[in-house]
């Protein structure tokens, strides 16, 4: 806590997608093993989609609800009459010590979100909160402000999550960290949701429940629907109920690979433009989550935890250039970016200036380079047909779409970091449905490695496939060969697991950030989480060090 398309064009969509979680069909019905769920949605009435808070600052905080006043008023559908809808916001539950209060109005052209930023709160302070509406009352959430700027918290605890494929599993991994009830702020690296059909990209071949709507999202209604769906979850309404979020999108939200000008999966000649399809997914996300956007819809943005932490959320795709997909000298073009030139002056000045001890990073994608020499072949094929590798001078990297396809950004950022002597700066990152703890060297090939200028944690997908999944083979069999071969090519990969989905809790305290990796059954709501490993990272090292223990 805080103290003080054709066949041929989806089979190479899904081999482009191994780490990244494609959909190459399994031989296991997978939804064989199901279990009774843990627990069931509660509509409340008008209130079907729970509640959340996000992007907690010392005094404010951002609620959000959605209400369905009439049955015609489903998500998506622009229907419904306008109407009020009161918040409070309190310090106990029984909202006996009401502290804030206020109405909105809410209606179809916003699809009957409701979205409130609170201010004048106390810094570093539990808060009890609900929406009402025609004699209804919404589930009670729970959140927390940011403590003052000046306060050295004893420590800050997260939990760090991502890639939530609705019909690749159940969410149980948003289930056991609601559970823990010890978790301060949840931090959602991207692909929230997926815009694919129903069946295209499920749980290794098997569709585990089914997307709404069924068809690929285009359209505004189309977004809305999908979103609105996921937050019928009750383990994801538990886990937004339980905590503020602080979220950052991917690519998911939106269309595969996207970049400024277009995306891998949009083709414009039948789908029309991609700033139009872009415009309705962008909004979309703004109505259906607490996000608090800048101007211009800027969504990469700093939050502070007093001196202990701060954490700043990048945005790798609204202002990158267009992902490497054959030629791997495209890489080290000093004239394609990442971040974009603002966002990077943005990032940097934000790092030589902060008066926090750790500077965590939200990142999307992975960080850390990741060279691989060619493996044999797996299942019968080569394993860069499989995954659409990059060929890179006898060796191969893995997703062009990662940083690896942008390499002059990375350099320019890691010769910032070691120029500049800066230290406790540690990346988490999603994106890759694996488990990485990462040491970020200035020159990943030399030997002995060179200085390492930051670390990165990796957090495992909720539910999107993994290796095993795409490789259609029992986990720990295959992988555990691969994982052997990820070590002994990238030394500063300090551990990786490719199998598992879950996620990652993260305790921060002057002394040292502590990362716990939990594993989860995505086919069964009622599944323990299994503790897996966990690492230190002790302050002014840049080093990742195996601990003995869990977060007590």
């Amino acid at each position: 806590m805080f103290s003080s398309e054709s066949s041929d064009e989806r089979a190479r969509l899904r081999r482009r997608d191994l780490l990244a979680g494609g959909a190459v069909a399994g031989t296991v019905l997978l939804t064989s093993g199901m279990h009774a769920p843990r627990a069931t949605a509660r509509s409340h009435g008008s209130f079907r989609h729970g509640v959340a808070s996000g992007d907690p600052l010392p005094e404010a905080v951002v609620l959000w609800t959605r209400v369905t006043p009439t049955e015609d008023a489903y998500p998506g559908s622009g229907a419904g009459p306008r109407v009020a809808v009161h918040w409070q916001v309190a310090t106990d539950a029984e909202f006996d010590h009401v502290v804030a209060r206020g109405t909105v109005t809410t209606g179809g052209d916003r699809d009957h979100t409701v979205k409130v930023d609170v201010t004048g709160l106390a810094p570093g302070t539990w808060y009890y909160y609900r929406f009402r509406h025609a004699g209804e009352t919404s589930p009670v959430g729970r959140t927390r402000t940011a403590p003052a700027a000046h306060v050295v918290p004893e420590r800050l605890r997260m939990g760090v999550v991502s890639c939530s494929n609705w019909e690749a599993g159940l969410f149980a991994g948003y289930g056991r960290l609601a559970d823990r009830g010890d978790v301060d702020v949840v931090v959602c690296l991207g692909d929230y949701l997926y815009e694919y059909e129903t069946g295209y990209y499920n749980a290794a071949g098997s569709t585990v429940r089914p997307h709404r709507p069924e068809h690929e999202l285009l359209d505004l209604a189309d977004y809305r629907m999908r979103h609105a769906q996921h937050k019928t979850d009750p383990d994801l309404q538990r886990l937004h109920a339980s905590c503020p979020w602080v979220m950052v999108w991917d690519d998911h939200e939106f269309a595969n690979d996207w970049w400024h000008s277009g995306a891998e999966n949009h083709d414009p000649e039948t789908e029309g433009s991609w700033d139009s399809r872009h415009a309705r997914a962008l909004q979309a996300y703004r109505e259906w989550t607490p996000v608090r956007f800048g101007q211009a819809d800027r969504i990469h943005r700093r939050l502070r935890f007093g001196t202990l932490a701060e954490l700043t959320m990048l945005d790798l795709r609204s202002y990158r250039d267009e992902p490497i997909t054959t030629n791997y000298a495209d890489a080290h073009d000093p004239e394609r970016g990442m971040t974009g030139p603002e966002q990077m002056r943005w990032l940097q000045d934000g790092l030589a200036g902060s008066e926090a001890q750790w500077k965590l990073i939200g990142n999307s994608v992975m960080f850390s380079p990741f060279l691989m020499p060619p493996f044999p072949d797996l299942i019968g094929k080569p394993l860069a047909e499989l995954t659409g590798l990059v060929s890179a001078d006898g060796g191969i990297i893995v997703h062009g779409d990662q940083w690896d396809g942008y390499q002059h950004d990375r350099n320019v950022l890691i010769s910032f970091l070691a120029d500049h002597g800066i230290t406790d700066t540690v990346f988490l990152s999603g994106d890759i449905h694996t488990s990485w703890a990462n040491e970020v060297p200035v020159d990943a090939g030399a030997y002995p490695l060179t200085p390492r200028v930051a670390t990165e944690l990796v957090c495992p997908s909720v539910t999107s496939d993994n290796l095993d999944d795409i490789l259609g083979v029992p986990p720990r069999t295959t992988s555990v060969a691969a994982e052997k071969a990820v070590r002994l090519t990238n030394r500063h990969v300090r551990w990786v697991e490719l199998d598992s989905h879950g996620y990652t809790v993260l305790d921060v305290r002057p002394d040292r950030v502590k990362a716990d990796w939990y594993f989860v059954d995505r086919l069964d709501r009622d599944s323990e989480a299994s503790f897996a490993t966990s690492v230190e990272i002790p302050a002014g090292s840049n080093r990742i060090v195996v601990a003995s223990e869990p977060i007590g």
